[in-house]
């Protein structure tokens, strides 16, 4: 693998960081067609995407910098500047509170924001973890004799042990779910349609996957992302029967 691509001078280019912002691209991509779509002004679209990005990147890292507090207290600059260390579902948390600030200031309806945001977010998580395969950060399962097995030697987190691939099974899974999603936003929906059926499949994908990975169980024999994917599958599935019954979200007036 390969964490760090290349040098130029004095700065170093991560392979984590430069899936990252192929990610943004790709998210920023898909919410400019679906906006459009939708008769959201094009503006709109480039500034959803912003607040996702520094909402999502700023979740991520507080998150994460939380859950390592113990490892990081002593260099909190190194762990800050660093190429990895990013959690999911603390960008996720950071990518929505952005965006629903944003849909308040410009008065846009946020169950229609949530639907386009949706696929957006899928396609950008898929893309992300290529970028988590190329560092070898950690994000891999347990050992395995599969003839795909990866070792991950100079990876951020080093194993020579083959193991588990999970953060590619990541990037099918959620490309699937992606283009899942795609379709149901093309059409107008009911609001938060679309964002719930994102919160039940990426759930879905994340609680299976947790069960080929190394992080260790907290609860009932659960890990915590196990725990907050659960919590995303009631919370979509509860969604999904609150708006089973209402009209299609339309744009009355773009912002």
């Amino acid at each position: 693998m390969y964490p760090i691509l290349f040098r130029v001078g004095g700065m170093t280019i991560y392979s984590y960081g430069v899936m990252a912002v192929v990610a943004m691209v790709a998210a920023g991509l898909v919410v400019q067609r679906l906006s459009r779509r939708l008769g959201l002004q094009p503006g709109v679209a480039v500034e959803l995407t912003v607040a996702a990005v520094i909402g999502g990147l700023a979740g991520a890292r507080v998150y994460w910098l939380a859950e390592h507090w113990h490892e990081v207290r002593g260099d909190l600059l190194h762990a800050v500047e660093g190429g990895a260390g990013f959690t999911w579902y603390g960008g996720l948390l950071g990518g929505v509170a952005a965006v629903i600030v944003l849909a308040r200031l410009r008065r846009l309806p946020l169950g229609l924001i949530a639907n386009v945001m949706a696929p957006a977010v899928a396609v950008g998580y898929a893309v992300a973890r290529v970028g988590c395969l190329l560092a070898g950060d950690g994000t891999y399962g347990r050992s395995s004799d599969l003839p795909w097995a990866m070792a991950f030697p100079r990876g951020m987190m080093p194993t020579t042990v083959p193991v588990q691939p999970t953060a590619f099974y990541e990037t099918l899974a959620m490309l699937v779910v992606f283009v899942v999603l795609y379709r149901m936003a093309l059409r107008p929906q009911a609001g938060w349609y679309v964002f719930a059926w994102f919160l039940v499949l990426s759930g879905v994908e994340r609680f299976a996957i947790e069960f080929l990975r190394v992080n260790p169980p907290w609860l009932l024999g659960f890990t915590p992302p196990q725990w907050f994917a659960l919590a995303g599958v009631l919370i979509g599935t509860a969604v999904l029967l609150a708006t089973r019954q209402r009209q299609p979200d339309v744009l009355k007036a773009t912002a």
